[in-house]
């Protein structure tokens, strides 16, 4: 899917999506002030995108007035959305103090971060989260297009593939790092809360590779290093790419099958150090802060979302054993450099 806004004059709206469907006509919705208030199909066509390839009859084009979309001249907020994939093409925002450039954050857990994008969804115009969902063809089109000049954008993204967008002064990358063995312990507990689902074939297909995974995890207990050992030795190859070194990987790769080496994860050091703003999760203020002082935004400081004492419990068991221990070497490397260079700067 491809989409751009040509422009919003306050009593028109006009934009063009171009669905995966080459031969289907583009729907968006339109919510004002939060509510849904119209759906609307595609009216204009444009040659150019047919001519592109894009599409066979070019069809494409939405020019949204008050006729179609009630309250639209005088509304404060305004989304529009396509219908197909939920995914948003346009917001509107009338308030001030409204921030111009783009701020991606790099989810490095399987628990995506939300409460500090929540934070600052008020201060930008666009607000993009779990992209890591999205295809390849929108992701680039929320990295380089000009029109997304107030956005944020948030998911588990694999950064070696877009960061040639990332270039730009007006673009703020930032990463927040988990400790291995905590997020290790939390993609285990991911998987094991999803067996029910991998065992049900309406559901299971939602899993996508990760099913196998899912359905593998349920037959054993965490709570025993004895079913721990043989979990580690038993699993299958999606659940080892879940579980070894996701940091070194997210980092130091370019595509979610590529073969990981030791010179990838010096790969992922050297990109790591080209991010904007990088925190640790035991410094989760520290980072907030330091994200909302480079936007030069006055807000509270959200608390972090609390982690488990089953996940604590089962990280503790993890650091024990030899095999999470090798799984986990160019994390945990990555992990303490982050850690000990943050400390400095926010211990007294």
């Amino acid at each position: 899917m491809r989409f751009y806004v040509d422009h919003d004059r306050g009593d028109e709206i006009r934009c063009w999506v171009v669905p995966d469907n080459p031969l289907a006509i583009s729907r968006v919705f339109v919510a004002v002030e939060g509510r849904r208030v119209a759906e609307i199909s595609a009216s204009i066509t444009d040659d150019g995108i047919r001519a592109n390839g894009w599409h066979s009859t070019g069809q494409c084009v939405f020019r949204l007035t008050p006729e179609e979309v009630p309250g639209l001249t005088e509304a404060r907020r305004v989304e529009v959305y396509d219908t197909d994939t939920n995914v948003l093409i346009y917001r509107r925002i009338r308030r001030d103090g409204i921030r111009t450039g783009k701020v991606l954050f790099v989810d490095t857990s399987i628990i995506p971060e939300t409460r500090i994008p929540a934070a600052l969804f008020d201060w930008f115009q666009q607000s993009y989260l779990g992209v890591g969902r999205l295809s390849d063809e929108v992701l680039r089109v929320l990295f380089e297009s000009p029109w997304l000049s107030s956005s944020i954008i948030s998911g588990a993204i694999i950064v070696p593939r877009y960061e040639g967008f990332f270039a730009s002064d007006d673009f703020l990358t930032t990463a927040l790092i988990h400790d291995p063995y905590t997020e290790m312990a939390t993609r285990m507990l991911w998987l094991k809360a999803r067996t029910a689902v991998a065992a049900d074939p309406a559901q299971a297909w939602r899993l996508g590779r990760l099913g196998e995974a899912a359905d593998f995890a349920g037959d054993y207990d965490y709570d025993d290093v004895k079913s721990l050992k043989r979990f580690f030795r038993m699993m299958p190859e999606a659940a080892y790419r879940l579980l070894y070194n996701p940091l070194a990987r997210q980092f130091g790769t370019k595509l979610p099958d590529d073969r990981l080496t030791p010179g990838n994860s010096i790969v992922a050091i050297e990109i790591l150090a080209r991010v904007g703003v990088v925190g640790h999760r035991d410094f989760y203020e520290a980072f907030a802060t330091t994200v909302f002082d480079r936007l030069g935004i006055e807000a509270v400081v959200p608390e972090p979302e609390p982690i488990s004492e089953t996940v604590l419990a089962l990280a503790a068991r993890l650091r024990g054993l030899r095999v999470a221990q090798d799984m986990l070497v160019f994390d945990v490397a990555m992990a303490d450099a982050v850690r000990d260079a943050v400390a400095k700067g926010w211990t007294v």
